[in-house]
């Protein structure tokens, strides 16, 4: 997962290939809930691992639930409906799949068995209400204190008497998650009675009260309901254990991959969706047929969705979106590049999730040059005749930073403008290697991704300094040094001549090379200590000087030029390689101040060195580099001089991305 500040996507210009999904959010914190709830041990195969089902495996194991891997898998030991611990206070970030229902269900246990629970999240999540689930939860005798301000978490749970003599009315038209959380715990209840719960208003986003009410029955409860109005729990519901279940992935993170699939892939060679398919559970199922409205070509399987471009642009849309609340926010990123205004409806919902979703799309969708109108529950948008360069806020919403990501497509709209996505890791909540996926199934023209080359002499620090700018950016980084040490290291594994340049260059032109970082592998073998080995370096450097090397290296080199960009750091990166690189810098200090540096790493890692010898042969080599016919050892006409001597590698670093910020347009 990226861990970086913000990450920059280029101009992008087609996609294809296969995505599996991660599993769903809504169906792994409920099954993990019903686990723990469960008499007997639930075995659950592809749970979403994420910052949401962490808080509620932390929150499980702290009731008395035991909660532990084995692989992949996760294997929940239930409470059987009773409390094991009767104090606690649980921390649920900001997983409204978690808090909902746990404090629901708490308070039915709370009032029946007696104990005292607080649970509380992040600052935006005691801005999320939930006043009208405790109001129905008082209604039956739930003793429940707000913590802070009235309506919102963080509450306390501090037993009451139960009576439920008359059905449990609750609002349906602020949020569906109010009436899955009495759902799923109100069977704590239902001894010797059942229960009525009536909904008061319309009730939106009922795709995910379907999910509740599924699993449910997957545990052992069949809910009647009376259409979307009055539902009832039989008396003496018990959670049963289904022994095992599955996982489908998540439907709204699908969405994402669907548009993909729909803006820049072909027939011939479609987005492949694995996870989902047409027998879904999931009510964001249906955002395929909202994007086969706009145009999309859609295949479907059992497990698999296939899609690519049909209709260019894509058919503008006004669609009621109450049925897939979520992934309806796709839509709106997908109206960037339509024939006309797209229209959403019925999304009130937005208002009240992570963020402000309506405001926070209508903002940034604005920043990117669209036109647009937003009212209390819809938002209307425009496409951009201009597309502007744009630093995206995601407000510490997931999905808002996985949207975004569709905006890099604007090629394809005739423009060409990177996109800035701040605080990429907030898609961790649901999606945590989403940007990972993204980018192995998305391409771009290698003119528009960006290159960072630094350059300078052996052990001037160029590696180190290269691959903490590419970190701290979440770009690739090339190790061109590793290259020829590989192949140096290659080549005498092949017994070929050191002094026979076609020999060496035959080897080096099938290199089974791959980079794992922070590992080297050549020919599947972990090779990173090895080929930094003092022999191992004076080998890579004779080979170096010779042009069949050299030339069998090149296209190696240039492959890694990937989205979202590039650090390649060697000796003639920005010279030879990479001469269109946005910005060169070349590394300089004295070869008294290398020597000095390699004396402590070579001490550090256990070799005697002498520190004399070491300055003398780092001269030999500059000498040998700077004078070499092919590709000699210089700085590029504009590349930017850093001489590191009195510098930290921090302060060396803070550099570089400082002038890497002043040529960007955000």
């Amino acid at each position: 997962m990226y861990a970086i500040p913000f990450l920059d996507l280029p101009p992008l210009r087609a996609a294809s290939g296969t995505v599996r999904l991660p599993g769903s959010k809504s169906i792994s914190n409920r099954v993990l809930l019903l686990a723990g709830l469960s008499e007997g041990t639930t075995r659950i195969h592809d749970l979403l691992d994420s910052d949401d089902t962490r808080v509620m495996i932390e929150a499980l194991r702290t009731l008395g639930c035991e909660v532990r891997r084995e692989g992949v898998e996760c294997v929940v030991t239930g409470l059987g409906g009773r409390l094991h611990t009767r104090e606690a206070s649980l921390f649920l970030g900001n997983a409204g799949t978690a808090m909902r229902p746990l404090a629901a269900a708490l308070s039915l246990l709370a009032a029946q068995e007696g104990g005292r629970f607080e649970v509380s999240g992040v600052a935006r999540m005691h801005e999320r209400p939930i006043g009208d689930l405790v109001d129905a939860l008082s209604q039956i005798g739930c003793d429940i204190e707000y913590l802070g301000q009235e309506g919102y978490p963080p509450l306390r749970l501090a037993g009451g008497a139960l009576r439920i003599d008359a059905p449990i009315r609750v609002r349906g038209d602020v949020s569906s998650q109010f009436l899955t959380a009495l759902l799923l715990a109100l069977p704590l209840a239902s001894a010797g009675r059942e229960i009525t719960v009536e909904v008061q208003g319309e009730l939106i986003s009922k795709p995910y009260v379907e999910i509740t009410l599924n699993l449910l029955r997957r545990f052992g409860i069949e809910v009647a309901r009376d259409g979307w109005q009055r539902f009832v729990v039989p008396a003496d519901s018990r959670y049963r254990s289904p022994g095992e279940i599955h996982v489908e992935g998540d439907a709204s993170s699908a969405s994402y991959f669907v548009a993909l699939g729909a803006l820049a892939a072909t027939e011939a060679a479609p987005v492949r969706i694995e996870g989902v398919g047409e027998g879904s559970i999931q009510g964001d199922i249906r955002f395929v047929e909202a994007a086969e409205a706009m145009g999309a070509r859609v295949r479907r399987g059992p497990n698999c969705l296939e899609v690519s471009r049909g209709a260019w642009p894509l058919r503008a849309i006004d669609l009621d979106c109450n049925h897939i609340p979520d992934a309806a926010m796709t839509l709106a990123v997908m109206a960037l590049y339509a024939d006309g205004p797209c229209t959403l409806r019925n999304i009130a919902s937005w208002r009240v999730k992570e963020t402000d979703r309506i405001a926070a799309m209508a903002a940034e969708c604005a920043k990117l040059g669209a036109q647009v109108e937003e009212g209390a529950d819809w938002l209307r948008i425009t496409p951009p005749q201009h597309w502007k360069p744009a630093a995206i806020h995601t407000y510490d919403d997931h999905r808002v930073a996985m949207c975004f990501s569709l905006a890099a497509f604007n090629p394809l709209a005739g423009q060409r403008v990177p996109v800035r996505i701040l605080d990429p890791k907030c898609v961790a909540k649901t999606f945590p290697d989403y940007f990972e996926t993204f980018f192995a199934v998305v391409q771009a023209d290698a003119s528009d991704v960006p290159v960072i080359t630094i350059d300078g002499p052996t052990a001037s620090g160029k590696g180190t300094l290269a691959s903490r700018v590419a970190a701290a950016l979440g770009y690739h980084y090339l190790d061109s040094g590793a290259l020829y040490r590989s192949a140096a290291l290659a080549a005498l594994h092949a017994h070929a001549d050191l002094a026979d340049e076609d020999a060496v260059a035959a080897v080096a032109a099938q290199l089974p090379l791959r980079f794992d970082p922070p590992r080297i592998l050549l020919a599947g073998e972990d090779i990173t200590e090895r080929i930094r080995h003092e022999e191992i370096g004076l080998a890579a450097s004779r080979i170096s000087a010779y042009p069949a090397v050299r030339r069998a290296l090149h296209a190696l080199q240039l492959s890694f030029r990937r989205a979202p960009g590039l650090v390649a750091d060697g000796r003639d990166m920005g010279t030879v390689v990479f001469p269109d690189a946005a910005l060169k810098v070349f590394l300089t200090a004295p070869a008294a101040t290398r020597a000095e540096r390699r004396h402590k790493q070579l001490i550090s890692q256990g070799f005697s060195a002498n520190i004399d010898h070491l300055r003398q042969d780092l001269e030999s080599r500059d000498e040998r580099d700077r004078n070499r016919a092919t590709a000699p050892l210089k700085p590029a006409e504009d590349a930017r001089s850093l001489d590191n001597s009195a510098l930290s590698i921090e302060a060396s670093v803070q550099q570089v991305l400082a002038w890497w910020q002043a040529r960007r347009p955000f």
